[in-house]
């Protein structure tokens, strides 16, 4: 039988967490001595260093406290779940769920998920973050969120996944530059002339790399960190662009005309995932938003 308790494992976490054993004890509402002393035990169950402790710059992980954190999460995550559904067992999901997703997938995908989920699940406290998969990917890899919707591009090892659909980038022209009529564009017809850069990532490098690919160097005019600046600004025509995902409409914000075509070469496509720590055993919450993405996605197309 473990020689842990759960509140010293919830001590460890929040040391993690926030940093300092002063900010861990008054998020806890306990005395910096206990949340201290449960540390100091768990170090000595373990046999190991979690922690270095340092005067006025507060307390940072070993490596051992690293690997312990991950599974801390885990375990604490799994008690709440059983002690949120071990009295009505079998009754309505409750909990809550935490869903990451990058910015350019949040309109349409995570949109979809979250407005269906909780129609099923009401009972369930249901919130989303949603920024630069860099962010996400963090946030997913501390425990500050269960599930990311995510491209399957340069994810860190570690992670369980399901694969939604696959989607193909594609030029994006003014609606009055002179090849938007054709029905498709290749790279190297629009080599020399200015090209509006979504300069995030991983949306940055899988454009660069196709250029590479192509062996084509593109002019870049502006980058920018905004996908709909990025169309407003070629709805103007100060340029094209390579983007992902397309909305429904064909105007900009400003309600310019755009066009979108294919691009007129071999070009990979790229999945779109839901993702998840393998190390942390998921919440029936999470469960269930995973079995609800698979029937969503079940013919593999991302319209809704």
């Amino acid at each position: 039988m473990p020689r842990y308790t759960l509140r010293q494992l919830e001590c460890f976490v929040a040391v993690a967490e926030r940093g300092s054993i002063a900010a861990a004890a008054a998020s806890l509402h306990l005395s910096a001595s206990a949340v201290a002393g449960a540390v100091n035990e768990l170090e000595r169950i373990f046999g190991a260093q979690l922690t270095v402790r340092r005067k006025a710059h507060g307390v940072a992980m070993t490596p051992s406290g690293s690997y312990v954190l991950d599974r801390a999460r885990g375990l604490l995550h799994s008690a709440e779940d059983l002690s949120l559904h071990a009295a009505d067992a079998g009754g309505e999901l409750r909990g809550t769920l935490m869903l990451g997703c990058y910015m350019t997938l949040a309109p349409t995908v995570l949109a979809r998920l979250i407005d269906e989920y909780s129609r099923r699940y009401p009972l369930v406290d249901l919130d989303f973050f949603d920024g630069s998969q860099q962010e996400v990917q963090e946030r997913l890899l501390s425990g500050r969120i269960d599930l990311a919707i995510a491209y399957d591009v340069s994810l860190p090892p570690g992670l369980e996944r399901l694969g939604l659909f696959d989607v193909t980038p594609s030029l994006v022209l003014a609606a009055g530059h002179p090849l938007a009529d054709r029905q498709e564009i290749s790279l190297a017809e629009l080599a020399d002339e200015p090209m509006i850069l979504l300069d995030v990532k991983p949306s940055r490098e899988n454009t660069m790399m196709m250029y590479a690919s192509a062996g084509i160097q593109p002019s870049i005019r502006f980058r920018t960190t905004d996908y709909e600046v990025t169309r407003s600004l070629v709805a103007r025509g100060m340029g094209y662009a390579v983007l992902v995902q397309q909305p429904a409409s064909a105007q900009s914000y400003e309600g310019r005309e755009l066009v979108v075509r294919p691009i007129r070469q071999d070009i990979s496509s790229v999945n779109v995932s839901l993702v998840w720590p393998a190390a942390v055993q998921s919440s029936q919450c999470a469960r269930a938003m995973v079995e609800l993405a698979a029937e969503l996605y079940a013919d593999g197309v991302g319209a809704s």
